[in-house]
């Protein structure tokens, strides 16, 4: 593959994630030679599981039910932060050292934006 890659295509990913599946790269050895970070190389490579998991599959998913079933997932893990939101309690004393303040909303924590974006996105996708 070409190192002076400026953008990376679907094609170009594919090429990579290939070549990582067929042993003939590593994430670490792809990551330095195209200065990516490896957590974005193993996210396409998640990706491209849960592809061809699903092209393999007797009755494939449409994308609109691939996102449905990953939120429904991510509101699965974090189903105690998504019921604040659902609910607009705030947590009580005892906050997380992950939280920025005590005086911090519920409705701004980063996991919550993340479900509402998902929520949003699956409202947008058209069905075909």
């Amino acid at each position: 593959m070409d190192d002076s890659i400026k953008r990376w295509t679907a094609k170009r990913k594919t090429a990579l994630v290939i070549e990582i599946i067929q042993g003939k790269t590593t994430v670490s050895e792809a990551s330095r030679s195209f200065d990516l970070t490896p957590s974005e190389i193993e996210g396409w490579v998640e990706d491209a599981k849960r592809g061809m998991e699903n092209s393999l599959r007797a009755n494939p998913l449409d994308i609109r039910e691939q996102y449905e079933k990953q939120l429904r997932d991510l509101q699965e893990a974090y189903s105690p932060a998504h019921g604040l939101l659902q609910t607009g309690e705030s947590r009580a004393e005892g906050r997380s050292p992950l939280c920025r303040a005590d005086q911090e909303d519920d409705r701004n924590h980063p996991v919550l934006t993340a479900l509402q974006f998902q929520a949003a996105s699956l409202r947008d996708v058209s069905v075909a």
